[in-house]
């Protein structure tokens, strides 16, 4: 994944990825990500932007890509919508 890529929240917010970082306390990577609605930037940490909600119809992904694949490489564990 590289930074400036479009993620489209499972609640449907838009987001651009502004950059990756690194927690000072633990390493622990994280992303960090600006709202394309508002203009708010936020910080999450990556195993959980990456990861997976429980919803009505099962699990889904808490942001899934939609920037087209040209724009970068995608995180191994990232799947491509259905």
């Amino acid at each position: 994944m590289s930074a400036k890529t479009v993620y489209r929240h499972y609640k449907g917010g838009r987001y651009e990825v502004v950059t990756l970082a690194t927690y000072s306390e633990t390493y622990e990577p994280m992303v960090v990500y600006r709202s394309l609605d508002t203009g708010n930037v936020f910080v999450r940490p990556s195993e959980r932007f990456f990861g997976m909600v429980t919803v009505d119809s099962g699990e889904v992904r808490r942001f899934q890509r939609e920037t087209p694949a040209s724009a970068g490489p995608v995180r191994p564990d990232e799947e491509p919508a259905p």
